[in-house]
């Protein structure tokens, strides 16, 4: 919808609604030291709009275009075809500027899709049930620490080298207000995962182990033996999921006795968007539904005996008691999660495992070529559609030396752990179904002449 200004006739009647002459009459307060006398310094005259769309338009032509060149980025934000219907329902109004379910009577639409979003994200993640989505992948994973620490009454979380950096980060910010002990550690240019290291570390004191699955650097392990150790202490395994089509060829967190599973959803229906807004995935054993965060819908019956659907679970403080309430969250992802749930349904279970078999295969073909390239070693010896290459040099100035030359080659570790000696030839390289043999070549070439 644009933007429709008030005309001067709207604005004389508005003001002499309210008694005043003029809007400068509503600051008559402000002393007058504290007002503008003239335009903010260094901020450029008003344009039309067509000379303001002209000026935008040449500022994103000095971006890099995703589409346009080889692309190898992941760590958590997956570049995977949209299906042109997904945009196109999304936009309908119906969806596009319904907020909240307040009134489940006029509201059946927006519910129902909701309690679909559940039934998916339940079945991927292998979860008893699942909420009606969080904010992203990050919160998602700092609402499941808080939630094992109400289950269990403890305030130590182990978390996994493994961990996404960013997801770290945000619990550490959240754990500095809630007293939570946070035990991290830093990952390792190594095939293994840190699972006998989490094995380990479990004792009394423990409430939680947060592991990534697959991890940041693409590897993956039976995380039976950890759920199994976690519930000998009366701890609780939470899974991370960052790249859901993994769960299309993987076993997921849940039939591995994972006690609640998170993760973000934005691979499937939400383009990368410059980092968001995405969607984050909420499931857990259906005995700890009570302390789920968020909201859930769920199916009922009319007095006419007609399907329905309502908000059964929601433990926030603006709809129950402050101090009962699960979380500060306020709302879902609703848009996104549409999106997440759209692109779901056209794929199907058939569709979504043969999008997970392209992206294996498309992967492993570029880890074999990228593993020829003089002086690279291929770290992993499990991945899905996400590797990590150890280089000979460090791997930052190498990615930044690629896209100069219209290759996005990957992330590098430098990046993502900063001033960190042992990671920072680490590059983590992401292969989806929209990655061409002449992508993988072409990045080879390039790293092979760069790296010579």
């Amino acid at each position: 919808m644009r933007y429709l200004p008030l005309t001067g006739h709207d604005r004389e009647a508005m003001l002499a609604a309210i008694g005043v002459h003029s809007v400068d009459d509503l600051f008559a307060d402000v002393p007058a030291a504290a007002r503008l006398d003239g335009p903010i310094a260094g901020l450029p005259g008003h344009a039309t709009e067509l000379a303001v769309e002209r000026h935008m338009t040449a500022l994103a032509r000095r971006n890099t275009v995703a589409g346009e060149v080889p692309f190898f980025l992941g760590c958590g934000a997956y570049r995977h075809h949209v299906p042109a219907s997904v945009d196109h329902l999304i936009q309908r109004g119906e969806f596009l500027t319904a907020y909240t379910p307040y009134q489940p009577e006029i509201a059946q639409g927006t519910l129902q899709m909701l309690f679909e979003f559940q039934t998916q994200v339940a079945r991927l993640l292998g979860t008893d049930v699942a909420n009606a989505s969080m904010y992203d992948g990050s919160t998602a994973c700092w609402e499941a620490i808080a939630m094992a620490r109400r289950i269990t009454r403890r305030g130590k979380a182990i978390l996994s080298a493994g961990l996404h950096p960013h997801y770290v980060s945000v619990a550490k910010t959240m754990a500095k207000y809630t007293g939570d002990v946070l035990d991290t550690a830093l990952p390792w240019l190594v095939p293994k995962t840190d699972l006998d290291r989490l094995i380990a570390m479990i004792d009394d004191d423990t409430s939680c182990v947060v592991v990534q699955y697959p991890d940041i650097l693409g590897r993956f392990a039976d995380l039976r033996p950890l759920a199994d150790a976690c519930h000998a202490r009366k701890a609780l395994l939470i899974a991370v999921v960052t790249e859901p089509v993994a769960m299309g060829a993987l076993v997921s967190p849940g039939e591995m006795d994972a006690d609640i599973v998170v993760g973000e959803g934005q691979s499937l229906g939400v383009g990368l968007q410059f980092g968001g807004p995405y969607v984050g995935l909420f499931g857990c054993k259906e005995r700890h539904v009570r302390q789920m965060p968020g909201r859930l819908c769920g199916e009922t019956v009319d007095a006419a005996g007609r399907r329905g659907f309502v908000l059964t679970l929601s433990t926030r403080e603006q709809h129950i008691r402050r101090e009962k309430a699960t979380s500060n969250i306020c709302t879902n992802s609703g848009l996104c999660a549409l999106a997440f749930s759209i692109h779901m349904t056209l794929l199907g279970e058939a569709g979504l495992r043969r999008l997970a078999g392209l992206n294996h295969a498309g992967a492993c073909h570029a880890a074999e070529r990228l593993a020829r390239v003089p002086g690279v070693e291929l770290v992993n010896d499990t991945f899905f559609n996400e590797f990590t290459l150890k280089l000979p040099v460090e791997a930052r100035p190498v990615v930044r030396t690629l896209a100069g030359r219209g290759v996005l080659a990957g992330v590098s570790l430098g990046r993502l752990y900063p001033g960190e000696a042992a990671l920072a030839q680490g590059l983590v390289v992401a292969v989806t179904e929209t990655t061409t043999t002449d992508d993988v070549e072409a990045l080879a070439t390039t790293l092979t002449e760069v790296l010579a």
